[in-house]
């Protein structure tokens, strides 16, 4: 099965590759800098030739608010369209949990319009809601900061190790398409203060945290119910502290 990976040689498109890849599957890593552009289109229809999955796990580079819905639009478009017509029988996207509950942050936003292209394209697909990655925890931390304190809203969130995202990528690319959404997030549900607190203090950041109700996430004020899944989401198996075992011990890059 040719199985192609639009930001393939990103965070989670590296390791879902190479999950792939061992069990025999042929994988095509597509990027900008594997000359794949879903933008401009360049090298887009060749390395669709033949393919039977696509996932799209591409990222804006920029999170500004009009940039990145532009980015979700126009990529979204131009791989759907090279897509049908090299006959793709399987189409992914990697999205997130709440998209449709915090209309006013910008990427969430840009994340629907991109999931409504693809449900209303004539292929077969699937969407996976996940929940905040732990490896953007330090970036959580960055947004809230000024000086030497974070701000950061005490709400809920059930975050996940890209390990775990990248378990579940790879069993979908190999199932069939659904038609809809699936959820999956991480093993503890936490308030984000609180974990961002232990982590800053975990990698010996001098920052304090202090939780702030209106403390806004990437534009958005949250409560218990924005960035946690509903009933029936797939659980991973990695927590905050065998992930950060983990993260420490892997080598530098």
């Amino acid at each position: 099965m040719k199985i192609v990976l639009i930001g393939g040689t990103g965070l989670i498109g590296s390791k879902t590759a190479a999950r792939l890849r061992s069990k025999g599957h042929d994988v095509l890593a597509a990027s900008p800098n594997t000359g794949v552009n879903t933008i401009t289109g360049e090298g887009l229809a060749e390395a669709l030739v033949g393919a039977d999955v696509v996932l799209d796990l591409a990222n804006s580079p920029s999170f500004e608010d009009k940039a990145v819905l532009e980015f979700f639009q126009t990529s979204g478009r131009n791989l759907l369209a090279a897509e049908t017509k090299a006959g793709v029988k399987h189409h992914i996207a990697l999205s997130i949990v709440g998209t449709e509950r915090l209309p006013e942050n910008g990427y969430f936003k840009a994340k629907l319009v991109q999931e409504k292209l693809i449900k209303e394209s004539s292929i077969p697909y699937t969407i996976v809601h996940s929940t905040q990655f732990l490896e953007f925890l330090k970036g959580i931390a960055d947004t809230g900061t000024v000086g030497k304190v974070a701000r950061i809203s005490p709400a809920y969130f059930q975050p996940i190790a890209a390990d775990d995202v990248a378990d579940v990528m790879a069993a979908v690319a190999v199932g069939k398409p659904i038609n809809g959404m699936i959820e999956i997030a991480g093993p503890e549900r936490v308030r984000m203060n609180e974990l961002v607190a232990r982590y800053l203090k975990e990698i010996n950041d001098p920052r304090t945290v202090e939780a702030d109700t209106h403390a806004l996430y990437f534009g958005s004020e949250l409560n218990d119910q924005s960035l946690v899944p509903g009933d029936g989401a797939r659980i991973g198996k990695i927590g905050f502290r065998d992930w950060l075992r983990q993260s420490q011990l892997a080598p530098a890059k």
